[in-house]
């Protein structure tokens, strides 16, 4: 079992930015790909960004391209996701996502996530 848990969301202007951060417990958190995701209200989740377990090999999704970036900090069993030049279209609940195939490959599959955290608000105004 992993427990996740987001913080760092918030409301920011347009071309703000924001980081947010997911801390891990329970099972070897250093094994596991670990991901970001989004859901916008109406909206079905979307893949957002994915880091290896060793934090390389990020992989974006192509509207956050350039202006997000994930990492990870296996010594503090913590994600984050930097967020810059944020836009209107960015405001969704942020979720983190842990893969269940230890030292796995990144993907942007969300079946393949078994661990989710409760979500974290981010707003961005224009």
């Amino acid at each position: 079992q992993v427990q996740l848990v987001e913080s760092g969301g918030g409301l920011v202007q347009a071309g703000g930015s924001l980081r947010l951060s997911c801390a891990a417990s329970g099972r070897a958190f250093s094994t596991l790909p670990m991901g970001w995701f989004r859901q916008a209200p109406g909206k079905e989740r979307e893949f957002v960004a994915a880091v290896s377990w060793s934090g390389g090999s990020p992989y974006y999704a192509d509207s956050v391209k350039g202006r997000f970036t994930i990492s990870r900090d296996n010594a503090k069993n913590t994600l984050y996701l930097q967020m810059n030049s944020l836009k209107p279209e960015d405001t969704a609940v942020y979720y983190c996502a842990a893969d269940h195939r230890a030292m796995g490959g990144v993907t942007a599959d969300p079946l393949e996530y078994d661990y989710w955290g409760q979500g974290t608000q981010v707003t961005v105004s224009s």
